[in-house]
């Protein structure tokens, strides 16, 4: 049995105008566009999702409002690859093609479309293609040369600063498998670990809840268009 999640099912960004996300990721990088419906239980959103494989997606999320949310290049963006922002803000995103040939095609396909790239970048494991998408985006796009590995790239001198002890970076390099009951209760609210953002007394009732109820209550399993006779 797998002990960690095997892949990235989606990744969601924020749009102040989803078209302009969609005919980007779209006609810009080649991702088809396969699903684009009202936000499940989330009055006036809109939510789209735009294919990298059969089990990976690019999602774009669209929300009253958020046009009207500033940007700041250095808090809520980082603007480039190597800048800071707020913690917890995705920094930049990397997308994988299979082949250097592939990733010049990707470039090509990039600048076609009026878009300026930098790169390839030899990181030494990848080489790397970098540009803006809507909104202030930052990505890249990778090859992959080889796959890492920790002996040569879990630096000795970088973990002393990153103050994680040599005990401590074995685990992180081979976590335990988890050897628990097959079910476990929600665990009491506890202020020290992270927490969704609900307002205080909704999230504790949802913590309070059965599993049960909140599947029930928060799912949409039928697709928005009725299957063809």
């Amino acid at each position: 049995m797998v002990q960690h999640p095997i892949d990235v099912h989606h990744l969601a960004f924020m749009a102040a105008d989803i078209k302009s996300h969609i005919a980007f990721f779209s006609e810009v990088l080649g991702c088809p566009l396969v699903g684009l419906f009202d936000m499940h239980g989330v009055p006036g959103g809109l939510h789209a999702f735009l294919k990298l494989n059969e089990a990976s997606y690019l999602s774009v999320v669209q929300l009253p409002g958020v046009g009207d949310i500033p940007i700041e290049i250095g808090k809520t963006h980082a603007g480039r690859g190597e800048a800071a922002c707020a913690a917890g803000a995705l920094q930049h995103l990397a997308l994988r093609v299979g082949s250097d040939d592939e990733l010049i095609q990707m470039r090509n396909r990039i600048r076609s479309n009026g878009v300026n790239v930098l790169g390839p970048i030899d990181h030494g494991f990848c080489r790397s293609i970098y540009f803006a998408g809507p909104d202030h985006m930052t990505l890249e796009i990778s090859v992959q040369i080889y796959p890492m590995a920790a002996e040569r790239w879990v630096d000795p001198a970088v973990l002393e600063r990153a103050g994680i002890s040599e005990a401590e970076a074995q685990r992180y390099q081979s976590p335990a498998p988890y050897a628990g009951p097959p079910s476990v209760a929600q665990p009491p609210f506890d202020p020290s670990k992270p927490h969704m953002a609900y307002p205080e007394d909704v999230y504790l009732r949802m913590l309070a809840a059965p599993d049960e109820a909140i599947t029930a209550a928060a799912s949409f399993s039928e697709p928005p268009v009725a299957a063809s006779a």
